[in-house]
């Protein structure tokens, strides 16, 4: 009997949204919506409606161990997979494929990012559902594409071929990283491009097979370690083994070029809330068009503001326009809304000049 069976990556550092995520307390574990609940937390929850609790794995960095019994109590802790050092999503699921293959050898695992927002979750778990089926009976690797909104830059794109046959799956032609505004208005128009979600389903066997075509010495790593999957020894063999693993994504590593990849339109409300504006085009303004997110904060004849406030401190506004504003404990950032894609280079200054305190 085959399983189904979650993988949430977490290791991200999230760097993109600096002051408040940072590498001890990044992203993934932050209230960045101002919901009351992390992002982490949200997916997990969304998670849990699909999968039973003890089918749900995490692979996170060893730092957040804590972080994750914190924020998820209902996880199994040795479904907790950690990694000792950052090396992309393709050792990240590299290990989470091998480990559940020596438990659950028939298993159909779906791979998903833990920082998404996913606002029609009804429709988003229809989609896993039809992806976990489809892999279920073939060779194959199902992935969520988003049918797009805008010719957007900030994603990635997914080609896929036409089949009268099959009007819910359909067979991969190309992909493309973030393009040009001219080539993804040209995407646009085409009507056959959708958004790369970054989320996978297929079944263990095809996984490791395309590891063993794609990336051999991954393979062989991690095949390895069959002995010690669940035992006492596991973080002593994980320790060993991961500083040898190339860092690569696994879309460039397998899912580029694999020729059984497979995707399935969906629109369920989905972001991957790559940066601040993107928190700002999906959280609600009031009617001067600002975002408030966290308390204390206050604001005259001001317009198009994202204000975060993740401190008891007060922030107010007076007669400004278009700027982003973000408090942590110890650092503020403040710069024009349509120049955030520039703060990482004054981040850089700042950590370095502090050598790494700020990180």
């Amino acid at each position: 009997m085959s399983e189904n069976i979650a993988v949430i990556m977490a290791g991200g550092i999230g760097s993109r949204f600096w002051p408040v995520s940072r590498s001890s307390h990044p992203k993934q574990f932050l209230d960045i919506l101002g919901t009351g609940k992390s992002l982490i937390q949200m997916t997990f929850k969304r998670i849990s409606n699909l999968f039973d609790k003890d089918k749900i794995y995490v692979v996170t960095n060893k730092e957040y161990f804590n972080l994750i019994k914190k924020q998820l109590p209902d996880l199994l802790t040795e479904n907790i997979l950690l990694e000792p050092a950052l090396k992309n999503t393709a050792p990240c699921i590299a290990y989470s494929v091998y480990k559940i293959y020596t438990k659950f050898p028939e298993a159909n695992i779906a791979i998903l990012p833990s920082d998404h927002l996913i606002t029609d979750e009804l429709s988003f778990g229809e989609c896993i559902k039809k992806g976990l089926g489809f892999v279920s009976k073939s060779n194959a690797i199902v992935t969520l594409g988003i049918t797009p909104t805008r010719p957007d830059t900030g994603y990635g794109y997914i080609q896929y071929i036409a089949d009268e046959k099959n009007s819910d799956i359909f067979k991969v032609k190309t992909f493309t990283e973030k393009p040009t505004a001219e080539i993804a208005e040209t995407f646009i128009q085409s009507g056959d491009f959708l958004w790369n979600s970054g989320i996978f389903i297929s079944n263990v066997k095809t996984w490791i097979d395309s590891f063993q075509e794609f990336l051999p010495e991954l393979h062989e790593l991690f095949k390895a370690g069959k002995k010690f999957y669940y035992t006492q020894n596991e973080d002593y063999f994980i320790e060993r083994s991961y500083p040898l693993c190339t860092v690569i994504s696994i879309d460039f590593g397998i899912i580029e070029k694999a020729k059984n990849v497979w995707v399935i339109p969906s629109s369920f409300g989905w972001s991957d809330l790559g940066t601040w504006r993107s928190v700002k085009e999906i959280a609600t303004s009031n009617e001067n068009g600002n975002v408030v997110i966290g308390k204390n904060v206050f604001e005259r004849n001001s317009e198009n503001c994202l204000v975060f406030n993740s401190t008891k401190g007060v922030i107010a506004l007076q007669g400004v326009k278009n700027l982003l504003i973000v408090e942590s404990n110890d650092a503020i950032l403040i710069c024009n809304i349509e120049d955030e894609q520039e703060v990482k280079f004054i981040v850089s200054d700042i950590k370095e000049k502090y050598e790494g305190k700020y990180n």
